[in-house]
């Protein structure tokens, strides 16, 4: 059954300044709940606004979760853990692509700031739950214990990046626009008819402390600037050359800068990337097929499964699922694809699934393809 509560709860919702935060702090609180806003500050240098649909961190979003706490009725304060998620998500981002890999700051931020630092100072403050706008539900089953599903509208699910969340911190989470079968047009109606003034304000789809959109240009500024290195083919012949490893991304196609084409003709993609020689590989699209993967530093949404087990998984946040068998092997994850895959890269999540059960999430580390049968990374 979805997770209910016999008595009113102590909530404190984090609020960005965006429809769905706001929409959720307010059905909180007509859910006869003792309702906190919370906006994040969580920029040592926020902009005053937000350029359309990049960034959620700035003294606008901040003015704007505050009118709409007015309107809802509640407390409303601004709590500052810039200097937290800078280390724990800022700086995490830039070394996972100095190392070559592909982080997913959206779950760190998950992980380390709305369900660890603002829910430790929440339970440290006598509040019961952290209410968030994110589209996932938590149920609660008749033993006690607590599992998270993906959210009754597939098209909105965001289970993926709260696979981080272990039983403890589900037992204080809350997400009360989850079991909501609405399109986001009737999220943003339902906020107009509570006089939400953030009723129309578009949505953020970037990474909010990149606010023009400049991944490369961001990492360029923190890892030294341009620097040379060669584009090579799978032969290990030079076909290129770029300015930073860390401006690219396995499966990455465009913006190669590749001088000459492929023999057959056929685009490349990026295969792999070595930050030790600073060398990036490319190859065809049928290279990218992965036929497995490790994964480390697993969380589990409950117990952790124990022996081998089929299941689906979820590689990126907007991605389908694919069916898998996976095993936990002294503290690694083992996961065997049944079909290929392809643009996984070393740094993602694969979060596992059991029906809408969200099973736990993991690192990936190293990854198999079908070509080479070798592993990658």
């Amino acid at each position: 059954m979805t997770q209910t509560s016999q008595r009113p709860l102590r909530v404190l919702a984090a609020m960005s300044g965006g429809v769905d935060s706001a929409v959720a702090a307010a059905r909180a609180a007509e859910a006869g709940h003792d309702v906190t806003g919370v906006h994040l500050a969580l920029s040592a240098n926020p902009q005053s606004f937000r350029t359309g649909a990049r960034g959620c961190c700035t003294i606008e979003d901040s003015r704007d979760a505050r009118r709409a706490a007015d309107v809802i009725g509640i407390p409303f304060y601004v709590w500052d853990l810039a200097e937290r998620f800078r280390e724990d998500v800022v700086d995490d981002f830039v070394a996972e692509y100095e190392a070559g890999r592909t982080p997913n700051p959206c779950l760190r931020c998950n992980e380390k700031i709305k369900f660890a630092a603002l829910l430790d100072k929440a339970l440290a403050l006598g509040f019961d739950a952290v209410c968030t706008g994110h589209y996932a539900t938590v149920v609660l089953k008749d033993d006690g214990t607590r599992e998270m599903h993906r959210a009754s509208d597939m098209a909105k699910d965001q289970s993926y990046v709260l696979g981080v969340l272990d039983e403890k911190q589900l037992a204080h989470a809350m997400f009360p626009l989850g079991d909501t079968l609405t399109t986001k047009d009737e999220i943003r109606a339902e906020a107009e008819r509570r006089g939400l003034a953030v009723a129309k304000k578009p949505d953020s789809h970037d990474i909010c402390f990149i606010a023009d959109g400049d991944t490369q240009g961001f990492l360029a500024g923190r890892l030294g600037g341009p620097a040379e290195g060669d584009i090579l083919d799978e032969s290990g012949a030079k076909v290129g050359t770029h300015e930073g490893a860390f401006g690219f991304t396995i499966g990455q196609r465009k913006g190669l800068r590749i001088g000459h084409p492929a023999p057959d003709g056929k685009p490349r993609y990026v295969l792999d990337i070595s930050p030790v020689n600073n060398t990036v590989t490319v190859g065809p699209v049928e290279a990218l097929d992965v036929t497995a993967l490790t994964a480390i530093k697993p969380r589990w949404c409950g117990t952790a499964p124990s022996g081998p087990g089929t299941y689906t998984a979820q590689l990126r946040a907007h991605g389908g699922e694919t069916e898998v068998t996976a095993e936990l092997t002294d503290g690694t994850l083992h996961v065997t694809f049944t079909e290929p895959v392809r643009g996984v890269a070393p740094g993602q999540a694969v979060v596992l699934y059991d029906g809408t059960r969200v099973v736990g999430s993991a690192t990936i580390a190293t990854t198999v393809r079908r070509e080479t049968a070798a592993a990658a990374g």
